[in-house]
């Protein structure tokens, strides 16, 4: 009787419904990178200054963070599919509040404290009532996958995440020639029509059976698990430094400033393709390497650790705009390599039964890496413009001896 309920999902998905489940992570990833590349040269071309720009953000991914697991407790009150769905929408919802701030603060109708205090308002509320998604979907997919498949489930909600969040600033090149908030519409159409979509297409919460085996939550300083955590927030925070400076550097290293009206929306179509060069990479490495061959995670990690930096360097070297687009192009392979690596070996440290509570874990690596990276990235931009690219860069050096060391003291019993 265990092995029956060891071996068969407590609420099944088909493979459509888990594909959703996927699409619905890289809408969220896309909806909160897009920020990064839209509000960055807008906000600055509406007066703020990159540290309250910067501290903005900081704030609305600090109750992100935070409310992460009150969501995963009201999900399993009122069923992971509403949760999922109300999350998506609000994600267009309060994207659509910040996005008339901004054409209010453009149009010069806010200006100043009023509209640091209005962005600060709006981003609140998405902090509040959109981190439903990623407990609800990791928990759905728990209870879809046996701890045989688990994983391989667990980490395509991962890579879906990590797609959107660089998928949605490269949206922007497409979109930037029609304004330059036209990509932040984009990503609030996509967000409202993949919840619609989840709303029709997944079943109705069915109420658990009491009987049956569930995962308990791990603790957040679990000592199997703390390093992975560790290191992927370090890594996030890296991430985080680099996507809130860069549409920045860009407007600042070509002078994009000197363009007059269409400078906003020039930066956006620039940033928006350099990270359109990185999610070319990643997509192609997550889906032409990863996905067919799976490597081993402990070979990998360093190797795509120090691609990463190979590329942090040529972008912050490299002067040509074509030169710093295949800088990115660079990264993106980086870490098409490096987070699926880090996510399994954070999973691979707990039993097969504690996976899912493993890579729910993981998931906060992200915002939490969110919370410190670009506000400390915004503070180093305003010293050096080169300086969030070098700290970076220098982090990622750090991270990529310590991966090797720690993945060869891994190997060395077998060996």
């Amino acid at each position: 009787m265990h092995m029956d309920h060891a071996e068969t999902p407590l609420h099944p998905l088909s493979a459509l419904q888990r594909n959703l489940l996927m699409l619905a992570t890289i809408a969220m990833g896309a909806g909160m990178s897009i920020n990064f590349v839209v509000v960055a040269p807008l906000t600055r071309k509406a007066g703020l200054g990159e540290v309250e720009v910067a501290a903005i953000l900081t704030l609305s991914t600090l109750l992100y963070a935070f409310m992460i697991p009150q969501w995963g407790r009201i999900a399993d009150r009122v069923g992971r599919k509403r949760v999922m769905v109300f999350s998506l929408i609000m994600m267009g919802v309060t994207n659509t509040a910040f996005l008339f701030t901004l054409e209010a603060a453009l149009a010069g109708v806010m200006t100043g404290t009023a509209l640091l205090l209005t962005l600060v308002f709006v981003r609140l509320w998405f902090g509040l009532l959109t981190p439903g998604l990623q407990p609800a979907s990791m928990a759905a997919m728990t209870d879809a996958t046996t701890p045989a498949n688990r994983a391989a489930g667990l980490g395509m909600l991962g890579a879906g995440m990590s797609i959107g969040s660089i998928l949605g600033p490269a949206g922007a090149a497409a979109l930037a020639p029609f304004g330059a908030l036209a990509p932040l519409w984009g990503t609030i159409i996509f967000c409202i029509v993949v919840g619609i979509l989840l709303g029709f297409t997944l079943p109705k919460t069915v109420p658990r059976d009491r009987s049956m085996p569930r995962p308990k939550p791990l603790a957040m300083f679990d000592k199997r698990v703390r390093p992975h955590l560790a290191f992927l927030v370090a890594y996030f925070i890296c991430v985080g430094m680099i996507q809130q400076t860069l549409g920045w550097f860009i407007e600042d290293r070509y002078n994009l400033g000197d363009l007059g009206e269409k400078s906003g929306e020039t930066a956006v179509l620039y940033t928006g393709i350099v990270f359109a060069c990185m999610a070319v990479a990643t997509i192609a490495v997550q889906f032409g390497y990863i996905s067919r061959h799976k490597p081993d995670p402990r070979k990998v990690l360093p190797i795509g650790l120090g691609i990463v930096v190979i590329g942090y360097v040529g972008a912050d070297t490299l002067m040509a705009f074509p030169l710093l687009c295949a800088s990115f192009f660079i990264v993106g392979v980086g870490s098409a390599l490096a987070i699926p690596s880090a996510n399994a070996l954070g999973s691979l440290s707990v039993t097969r039964e504690e996976q899912g509570s493993a890579a729910a874990l993981m998931s906060a690596a992200p915002p939490a890496g969110f919370i410190f990276g670009p506000l400390i990235g915004a503070v180093l931009y305003s010293v050096d413009h080169a300086l969030p690219l070098v700290a970076s860069a220098v982090l990622m050096t750090g991270l990529t001896i310590y991966a090797w060391t720690l993945t060869r003291r891994a190997q060395a019993p077998s060996a």
